[in-house]
Formats: structure tokens, C-alpha cells, sequence
């Protein structure tokens, strides 16, 4: 149903299934909402009982046509500035929930841990274990799907606007196939502590760093589409500036589906960012992409190259010239019609 289409009585609801009949979720959905466990726990405290899932299709379509709506809403009037920043922070709240979801699991994860280590034959400890157990099973279906929504909205948040959602710190990680933004202290964990989970994503890693002021997009994401043709399963690590050559390459980054680590400064100052150059050096890249600007780029230049690692280099210099605005148009779409702008995102998420 489009915003123009009359509203149908307030019995719409039932009909979901006839609505989205003739349409298919995506396999993320169908694995998050379409197959719920027989018993759950909604809350802590309360009896397991049968408890349904949204309609898989209708979480989807509803997760992409709230962002939609902010964008179709402000376009081509005075509060159009405003629209990405409203829809960051709907994207937001799902990634807020799900985080408190995520620490819920873990804690009851660890008390399950600890009654397991003093095992007791009694009835009243059976019962806990086992309700425990259930709600720790029921917190985490609630967080996947939380997290399904919260990355298929941060799709219709980037076609919409052009730019990748990120949260505003952490880590967004996914098992599914959107790319994930990882913090580089949860990478860091994950890699000490030898865990391969979400923070801790598989792959040949490719540093990538630049100024935070760059116009020249085509030139970067050709070079990126020639690496991942090489390296395919790359993991896209970045000196995490939300400015220019670095916002290029996440840019890029949530284009094609690479998951990105996101490696800001463990500290401040020139030793604080030296420290993290030979931290990136240590991870044993087997790529570097790097763009020509400050002395932190530079050093990183020499630590990458004296551990032998190949290097695509690009001076200032090799920018085309700047004409106002990046070669490339990202799909912001900014002044177009609503219904071309629908049909833009709905084709890119």
C-alpha cells in the first residue's frame, strides 16, 4: 500500500497474510520471524508460554518503509535537512534494544554457566535451570530479530540517504549478509580472546586510510572494486575518520557488502595514533590502500611497507578536479520524485 492509496478499514491487520501472499521474505526474515520456538519467555518473571512471531514479510517491509516514510515525508520541503538525522535515529533504536538484548543474554548466560557448575538433584533446581535456560533461548530469538530489522533498515537508510549507518559508538554486528561495522576494541577482544563470533570477523584484512578532506570518490572505489576482485572475502579496516577519504571507503564498504572494522584512536594525540598504525601493522594485512594527507598517514605508509605489505598509494595530486561535489552521485536522490525515489531504494536494499 502507498501513501497515496485510500486507508483500508481498521481490520487491515488480519488480512497480512493475504496482503504478502504472492510475496517471498528474505531468507534473513524467514530465518528470524518464520520459524519461532514452541514455548517462550516475552519477559523476565513471567510463565513460558505460546507466544507468535510478527509476520516475517510484514517486519520486513515495515523495517525498510519506516525510513521510506521519514524521507518521502521531508522531501522537497524545508525539513529535509532533518531526514537522514531522523532516520538515524529510528535505525538507532533497534540497535539500542538489541544491544540490551545482547548483555540480557549474557548475563543469563553466565548464570546458567554457574548453576551448571553446582548441580543439584532437587525439583526447585531443575525447574530454574530449565527456566533459565528458556528465557536465555527466548532473549536471544528476540535480539536476532531485532537485529534483522535494525539491518534491513540501515540498507533503506543508506539508499536513501547515501550514506552508512553507523551507531554513534560500539559495534553493529550481524550474522546475516548486510555489512557490519565493528569497533576496533571489540575486534581486538574477539582476537585475544580467540573467538570467531561476530566481533571477530574472518577474512583477509585490507587497511585502508586517507585525509579527512578528499573529493575524488571514482578513483577510490574503482581501486576498492579492484581489490575485492582480487581478494573477495576482504575485511575492510579503516582509520575511521567520519570524514572524506575514510567516509569514501565505507561508503564503498556498505555498497558491497564488505564488513568493515572501524579502528579509532585507543587515546589521543600523534602517540595514541602511531600506536594504532602499529597495532593495524601487527593484524598482518595482506593489502593497504592509502591516500596521501597528514603525518599519521605517512607513518603508516613506512610501518605497512617495512612489513612488506602491498601498497596502492594515491597522492592528493592524482584527484580529478573538483567540480563541487563527488563524480560519483550516491543514491540520495535528494530532489526527485517520491515514487522514483521508492522504486531507487527498494532496488538497492
Amino acid at each position: 500500500m502507498t501513501r497515496h492509496e485510500p486507508v483500508r478499514s481498521v481490520d487491515r491487520f488480519a488480512d497480512l497474510k493475504q496482503l504478502y501472499a504472492e510475496m517471498t521474505a528474505t531468507p534473513e526474515f524467514q530465518a528470524a520471524f518464520g520459524d519461532p520456538m514452541p514455548l517462550s519467555i516475552v519477559e523476565p518473571g513471567e510463565e513460558p508460554g505460546e507466544h507468535g512471531m510478527p509476520e516475517e514479510l510484514a517486519a520486513q517491509a515495515d523495517s525498510a518503509g519506516v525510513i521510506a516514510t521519514i524521507f518521502d515525508l521531508f522531501t522537497a520541503t524545508r525539513l529535509e535537512p532533518l531526514a537522514a538525522e531522523i532516520a538515524w535515529g529510528f535505525v538507532n533504536s533497534f540497535h539500542f534494544v538489541a544491544g540490551k538484548l545482547e548483555r540480557r543474554e549474557d548475563s543469563l548466560a553466565v548464570e546458567i554457566g554457574e548453576l551448571a557448575r553446582r548441580p543439584d538433584m532437587s525439583e526447585v533446581y531443575n525447574r530454574e535451570l530449565e527456566e533459565k535456560q528458556l528465557l536465555c533461548q527466548s532473549t536471544a530469538e528476540q535480539r536476532v530479530a531485532i537485529e534483522t530489522m535494525r539491518d534491513y533498515a540501515a540498507e533503506m537508510y543508506r539508499a536513501m540517504s547515501g550514506w552508512p549507518w553507523s551507531p554513534a559508538r560500539g559495534s553493529r554486528a550481524s550474522r546475516i549478509s548486510t555489512a557490519s561495522q565493528i569497533a576496533a576494541i571489540d575486534f581486538l577482544r574477539a582476537r585475544q580472546l580467540d573467538v570467531r563470533d561476530r566481533h571477530n570477523p574472518q577474512g583477509p584484512i585490507v587497511v585502508f586510510s586517507g585525509p579527512a578532506i578528499w573529493h575524488d570518490v571514482d578513483l577510490l572505489w574503482e581501486r576498492l572494486d579492484l581489490v575485492k576482485e582480487h581478494i573477495p572475502h576482504m575485511v575492510l579496516m579503516t582509520t575511521a575518520q567520519r570524514a572524506g577519504a575514510d567516509l569514501i571507503a565505507e561508503k564503498w564498504a556498505a555498497s558491497r557488502k564488505v564488513q568493515t572494522v572501524r579502528f579509532n584512536l585507543l587515546g589521543s594525540g600523534m602517540k595514541a595514533a602511531f600506536a594504532r598504525n602499529r597495532k593495524l601493522r601487527d593484524l598482518r594485512p595482506v593489502m593497504a590502500v592509502l591516500c596521501e594527507g597528514s603525518g599519521v598517514q605517512a607513518n603508516l605508509y613506512e610501518e605497512l611497507a617495512g612489513a612488506g605489505v602491498p601498497i596502492h598509494a594515491f597522492r592528493k595530486s592524482d584527484q580529478a578536479a573538483d567540480k563541487g561535489m563527488p563524480a560519483r552521485r550516491f543514491p540520495d536522490a535528494r530532489r526527485t520524485a517520491r515514487a522514483e525515489r521508492r522504486r531507487a531504494a527498494a532496488a538497492a536494499v
